[in-house]
């Protein structure tokens, strides 16, 4: 299960993904969106809460688990829900690091 890995170290040579094995892993994960941004593979999902202060607590358990993986993410706060959305800034892509952090997300919620 991909919320029992760790993420490792991008180099300087990391490659994203090919299509083909982003969408293997996307079968491992439950109610992500795989998009694109200008050019750039995410992955993204949103979390609904009964209210701020419980989505506020969320956002500071992904916060923790980014640092904890030195993996972080665009993590968007609002009244009653969190975006949270990952991909692998340096290699302008997904790397498999972003699938292990959004498998720990949900393990979070």
């Amino acid at each position: 299960m991909l919320d029992e890995l760790r993420c490792e170290a991008c180099s300087t040579d990391a490659q994203a993904l090919s299509a083909e094995d982003r969408r293997l892993l996307f079968t491992e994960l439950t109610g992500w969106e795989m998009l694109e941004r200008e050019g750039i593979p995410q992955l993204e999902k949103v979390y609904k809460f009964k209210n701020f202060k419980l989505a506020w607590a969320f956002s500071n358990k992904v916060a923790e688990l980014a640092e904890d993986e030195f993996h972080h993410p665009s993590i968007l706060l609002e009244w009653g829900q969190v975006t949270v959305t990952w991909w692998s800034h340096s290699i302008k892509g997904l790397h498999r690091n972003d699938f292990i952090c959004a498998s720990k997300c949900d393990s979070l919620a």
